[in-house]
């Protein structure tokens, strides 16, 4: 059984989907033993309480520097014996230390078609207005393994999302939500609880 721990800010709807995966029996070899915020008033953290799923706050300013804070979160997550991290619209970068220690353990999901609108400074909606002021025809969500480069590591899945006549940032946030992310990612969590990603250099082989 994997043992997950999840990473949020904010509502936690990525972190909804992925419990109601697990629940529904869509996920068999995992199941989710934390989740830590930043943000004591994260939403997500209500979530994992109606789900009865250990949720902490671990605030970075409550830290000396960003090295205890990081230390910090990993302790708790080893305490556990997590083994895959995932960050579900988790804003605190992470640093070098903290990735190198989970190398391969640690995935995310963007919501563009990677290399497209992304890297630093593109995050929550500011992705989606960069895609409509492009004028792109087609956008869509990425799940990929973290590295030290923002959105840069190896690409697990893809999903493409149309995009319509008349989309805002918001209503394309919500349709790339709603048909890509919420799908992409507990299908990537269920391949790697079956071991069917192997990770070769920059790039993820999938196996049948």
């Amino acid at each position: 059984m994997l043992k997950i721990g999840v990473l949020v800010s904010g509502g936690g709807t990525n972190l909804q989907a992925i419990i109601d995966s697990i629940e529904s029996g869509y996920i068999t070899n995992a199941k989710i033993v934390t989740v830590i915020s930043g943000n004591p008033d994260a939403y997500a953290l209500e979530r994992a309480k109606k789900h009865g799923i250990n949720g902490v706050c671990i605030r970075k300013k409550d830290y000396l520097d960003e090295d205890d804070y990081l230390n910090a979160m990993a302790e708790h997550l080893d305490s556990l014996g997590v083994e895959l991290i995932v960050l579900a619209g988790f804003m605190t970068v992470l640093g070098k230390k903290f990735i190198d220690r989970y190398k391969n353990k640690i995935i995310n999901i963007h919501p563009a078609l990677i290399p497209s609108f992304c890297g630093d400074g593109f995050y929550g909606l500011r992705v989606h207005k960069a895609a409509l002021d492009k004028g792109v025809k087609v956008t869509g969500a990425t799940v990929h393994f973290v590295n030290e480069e923002t959105d840069g590591g190896p690409i697990i899945l893809q999903k493409a999302v149309y995009v319509e006549e008349g989309d805002t940032p918001e209503i394309l946030q919500k349709r790339v939500m709603e048909q890509a992310e919420w799908k992409i990612f507990p299908e990537a969590i269920k391949l790697i609880s079956e071991g069917k990603i192997v990770v070769e250099g920059n790039k993820v082989r999938r196996l049948v």
